[in-house]
C-alpha cells in the first residue's frame, strides 16, 4: 500500500507507514478519534481532489462541475435523510467552522453566546478567549453541578435570564450524559434566543438513534463528521428551512473558498454507510463498550465523572490514584493506549497537566471489540498507571497490547 508515496517521497513515506503501524499496534481511546472506511478513503484520495468548485450545486463560479454536483448532492440528500433534517450544507472543513457559520449567520459581534464552560466538557469553540468564539463574543457559561456533575439546568436559567443571550451554544468535548435538547429549547424561547446545537461528539449515536437528536428542536445543529459517524474529517450544519439562505451565504462566501470536494464525497459515503441498518448495531455496541469499560474501571478503583456515561466516552477521575492525567497519558502512551489528558469538573490542576483523563470507544468497537476486550483493556489501563514509572513493565504491556490489536486488524494489508 502507498506504493507511489513510497517510491517518490520516502520521508513522507516513512511517516505514513509509520501512523499505519501505530493505529494497528496501539489501542485508540481518543474518544474524537475513529477509523473511515476503505471506501471513505478511497473518496478521499479521488480525483475530486482536483476540482474548484466554490459556490452550490447549479451555482457554481466554475464551468466543468456537473460530477462534482453529483457528489454534493448526494451528500446533502443523505445528510437530510440520515438526521431528519430541513437544510444541510456539508461544506464546512471543520466542526469550529461549521459553528463561525452558525453564529454569523444568526447574531452579530459582540453579542452574548451562552456555552457550556470548558473545564466542564465544553469545546474551545464555544467561548474560549483565545479561539474566535471568545474574541468576537461576549461567552457566559453555563456549569456542572459541583455533587452530581450533571448539568446545572436551573443555573443556566438565571444566566440567561440575567445576562439574555442571543445564542445558546448547546453540545460538549468531554460530556458523557444526556442532554435535554427540549428543555434547553423552551430556555431559549422564553428569552428570544436562538439554540445552536454542537453535537460533534454524539452524531453517529444521534444518527443511529441510540442518543436524543436535537433536529427538531435546535434552530441549526453542527457536528465533524470523523467522530462516532466515522467518516472523514470535515464539518456538517443542518438547520430548519428559514435559516438555509444565510447559512448557505455566510458559509461560501462568508466563511470559506472553495469547498473540498473529495471531503464531501467521502461524507457522502459516511452518510450511506451511516443509513445502513448495521450502522445502529454498531452504535449500539459503542455504547455497551463505553458503559463496560467505565464499570470495569470503578471496580479497579477509578471515580467516573458524573458516575457513568450514556455515550461513547467517560471522564476518568485518577486522584484517587495519586496520578495526574498528564502522567497517566504518558505512561499509557508507552504501553500502546492512547488517550488524552482532560480537565475534571472543578479540577484543582491547570489544563496541562489535570487531574483525569478522556476516554472513549468508538474506534475500538470499530475494530470489532466487545464488552470481554474492555475488561482486557481497563486491565492494562489499570497495569500501566500502576507501572507508569516502570519503562521494562510499560514495554511488557504494549506487547500485550500489540497482541490484543492483532486479533482486530483495522485494514488488512495496509501494514505489510
Amino acid at each position: 500500500m502507498y506504493e507511489e508515496i513510497k517510491k517518490s517521497d520516502p520521508q513522507l513515506y516513512k511517516a505514513v507507514k509509520g501512523e499505519v503501524l501505530r493505529q494497528q499496534n496501539n489501542l485508540e481511546l481518543i474518544a474524537s478519534e475513529n477509523y473511515a472506511s476503505r471506501a471513505v478513503l478511497e473518496a478521499l484520495g479521488s480525483v475530486l481532489t482536483n476540482k474548484y468548485a466554490e459556490g452550490y450545486p447549479g451555482k457554481r463560479y466554475y464551468g466543468g462541475c456537473e460530477y462534482v454536483d453529483l457528489a454534493e448532492k448526494l451528500a446533502i440528500d443523505r445528510a437530510k435523510k440520515l438526521f431528519g433534517a430541513e437544510h444541510a450544507n456539508v461544506q464546512p472543513h471543520s466542526g469550529t467552522q461549521a459553528n463561525i457559520t452558525a453564529y454569523l449567520s444568526l447574531i452579530n459581534p459582540g453579542d452574548t453566546v451562552l456555552g457550556l464552560n470548558l473545564s466542564h466538557g465544553g469545546h474551545l469553540s464555544h467561548g474560549h478567549p483565545l479561539n474566535f468564539s471568545g474574541r468576537y463574543f461576549k461567552i457566559v457559561t453555563m456549569n456542572v453541578h459541583k455533587d452530581t456533575e450533571l448539568l446545572d439546568y436551573d443555573e443556566a436559567a438565571k444566566v440567561i435570564e440575567k445576562e439574555r443571550p442571543k445564542l445558546i451554544m448547546a453540545g460538549a468535548s468531554n460530556y458523557s450524559r444526556i442532554w435535554d435538547w427540549k428543555r434547553l429549547k423552551k430556555m431559549a424561547d422564553d428569552w428570544k434566543a436562538f439554540l445552536v446545537t454542537d453535537i460533534a461528539h454524539y452524531a453517529g449515536l444521534i444518527a443511529a438513534g441510540v442518543y436524543p437528536s436535537p433536529v427538531e428542536y435546535a434552530d441549526v445543529v453542527t457536528t465533524t463528521t470523523h467522530k462516532t459517524l466515522r467518516g472523514p474529517r470535515g464539518g456538517l450544519i443542518l438547520s430548519r428551512a428559514p435559516y438555509a439562505r444565510a447559512i448557505d451565504r455566510t458559509n461560501f462566501p462568508g466563511n470559506q473558498g472553495g469547498p473540498l470536494m473529495h471531503a464531501i464525497a467521502g461524507k457522502a459515503v459516511c452518510f450511506r454507510e451511516a443509513l445502513a441498518p448495521s450502522f445502529r448495531d454498531y452504535q449500539k455496541q459503542v455504547i455497551k463498550n463505553a458503559r463496560k469499560l467505565a464499570r470495569e474501571l470503578q471496580a479497579r478503583g477509578y471515580r467516573i465523572v458524573a458516575g457513568g456515561t450514556d455515550c461513547h466516552l467517560m471522564s476518568v477521575d485518577l486522584r484517587a490514584k495519586n496520578v495526574t492525567g498528564k502522567e497517566a497519558e504518558i505512561a499509557l502512551d508507552k504501553a500502546g493506549i492512547t488517550v488524552n489528558k482532560n480537565t475534571i469538573p472543578y479540577d484543582p490542576q491547570p489544563p496541562m497537566v489535570t487531574s483525569g483523563i478522556r476516554v472513549g470507544t468508538p474506534a475500538v468497537t470499530t475494530r470489532g471489540m466487545k464488552e470481554r476486550e474492555m475488561t482486557l483493556i481497563a486491565g492494562l489501563m489499570d497495569e500501566a498507571i500502576k507501572h507508569k514509572g516502570d519503562d521494562k513493565i510499560l514495554k511488557s504491556i504494549a506487547e500485550k497490547v500489540r497482541g490484543l490489536c492483532s486479533g482486530f486488524p483495522i485494514y488488512p494489508g495496509f501494514e505489510k
